[in-house]
């Protein structure tokens, strides 16, 4: 199929690696020239050049802490004029709700709420005034579903789907679309930790604890970033117009619900 977006341009944050990357790549071989953007640089130039090698498409990098004020400004900057915006973030620290004080909760809305929003608001405007944009937010299946052991995800990814459900309906008039992408366990660096984290609670291997969690999804596996990237790369096409303030669920069905 083809996406209808080569020659667009994208903005992906945390891209350097895990989901992100699997976005940027999904885009990138629909012909659609990227800014990166990842905290870690040489991580970062190193996909942007694999990138360039493979898809032969712009790649300009962007090394920076989005979830600060000059990070942002720095990452806007660059992104002026993009046609897709594609917001990542890495989850804070799993915990209990007794564990956590203002800074940390602070910290929580800074990464995975504040900061696309931010994003959002400095870029939808001029997708608008061109009469065309995609926005896709990565946030969670917790959003669906709280997990208790990653309530400061819950808190933060939760207002921004209540801040996406309410925008997505006011732009939509002007060809700019605004959907929300719900990982639940996929073969990354953050499955990784969540795995050594039962490894060292329950005493057992990291095989175990990766077969104790796939047990409990119905596809019997974790997800990959390629799937997950084509996900995406189908939110910011243009076959994907009338899909409007939605949350799509990547899980392997692992949350058992209706709707």
């Amino acid at each position: 199929m083809d996406m209808g977006i080569k020659g667009k341009r994208a903005l992906v944050c945390a891209s350097s690696k895990g989901l992100g990357r699997g976005c940027a790549q999904a885009l990138a071989a629909e012909g659609v020239d990227l800014v990166l953007n990842a905290r870690g640089p040489e991580a970062l130039e190193a996909t942007a050049q694999e990138i360039r090698d493979r898809f032969g498409v712009e790649v300009v990098t962007v090394a920076a802490d989005v979830t600060t004020p000059d990070g942002r400004s720095k990452l806007i900057e660059a992104a002026r004029g993009v046609d897709i915006l594609v917001t990542n973030a890495g989850g804070p620290p799993p915990g209990t709700w007794t564990d956590w004080d203002r800074d940390a909760l602070i910290d929580a809305l800074d990464a995975n709420m504040l900061a696309p929003i931010a994003l959002m608001q400095a870029l939808v405007p001029g997708m608008m005034e061109r009469g065309w944009g995609r926005v896709v937010n990565i946030t969670s299946a917790s959003v669906k579903a709280p997990i208790a052991a990653l309530g400061l995800s819950n808190t933060a990814r939760t207002g921004l789907t209540g801040f996406v459900a309410g925008t997505a309906r006011q732009v939509a008039g002007s060809g700019v679309t605004i959907n929300n992408l719900l990982p639940g366990i996929h073969a990354t660096d953050r499955a990784i930790s969540l795995d050594k984290g039962v490894s060292d609670a329950e005493g057992i291997s990291m095989a175990d604890a990766k077969a104790k969690r796939e047990a409990t999804i119905p596809a019997g596996r974790y997800g990959t970033p390629e799937e997950f990237g084509a996900a995406c790369a189908f939110l910011c096409s243009d076959k994907a117009g009338f899909i409007v303030g939605q949350n799509l669920l990547l899980d392997g069905g692992a949350i058992n619900a209706t709707f």
